[in-house]
């Protein structure tokens, strides 16, 4: 599957976001090195510190599938990613992340993502 292809997903399970606030749909789809695609939306919530990410529910869907950190190739998200998302993305090991950003197409590792990133093991 092209980058294209996994943006074009994106786009397309963006529409499903509950998004009564904001109006700001976001999409995600992550390539598995088994060839699957997982996709997820933005859920919001009237109080607004429960509403999840795109990404995370993308994650947390993946993970009841049964896929583990390390399994993921590309994520292709419509926007920017949040800092917490950013987290999310260097957890589960994702290889190259591609996002919109101002018009713009951006491509990207996760370590040039999220420089010096937290890593649990390091507080051993």
């Amino acid at each position: 599957m092209t980058d294209d292809e996994l943006l074009a997903r994106a786009d397309a399970i963006a529409s499903r976001a509950y998004v009564p606030y904001s109006g700001f749909n976001v999409g995600c789809a992550v390539l598995t090195r088994d060839g699957t695609v997982i996709e997820g939306v933005n859920v919001e919530n009237a109080a607004y510190p429960l509403g999840v990410c795109a990404e995370r529910t993308t994650f947390s869907s993946a993970v009841v599938q049964g896929y583990r950190p390390g399994d993921f190739i590309v994520a292709a998200i419509t926007a920017s990613p949040c800092g917490g998302c950013r987290q999310w993305l260097a957890e589960m090991q994702v290889e190259r992340v591609i996002f919109r950003n101002g018009g713009r197409l951006v491509q990207m590792t996760v370590s040039e993502l999220l420089p010096e990133q937290f890593d649990a093991g390091d507080l051993a």
